[in-house]
């Protein structure tokens, strides 16, 4: 993997880890850094899974795969924040 797309990745993980975390309803008590931790991997997974399901690359804005990235990283937000309130 080259420089850009490893930018690229962490800042389309910023992305989705912000709007998984605006997805999941109250206060989180994660910080931004596990936000976009979750994001990226959240961002990889979803692609996989986009590609798995043939709805990876389609003609425009690619809805499917930003969606199950998006539900992906709501729920990695809402397990990391269940796992940080039980400590």
């Amino acid at each position: 993997m080259e420089i850009s797309g490893i930018i690229s990745a962490i800042v389309i993980g910023v992305v989705i880890g912000v709007l998984g975390r605006l997805v999941v309803p109250g206060r989180q008590r994660i910080g931004v850094l596990w936000t976009i931790v979750v994001g990226i991997v959240a961002a990889l997974i979803g692609s996989t899974l986009a590609a798995a399901f043939g709805v990876a690359d389609t003609d425009g804005v690619d809805w499917v795969e930003w969606l199950i990235q998006i539900v992906l990283a709501a729920l990695g937000v809402a397990a990391l924040d269940r796992a940080k309130a039980r400590r």
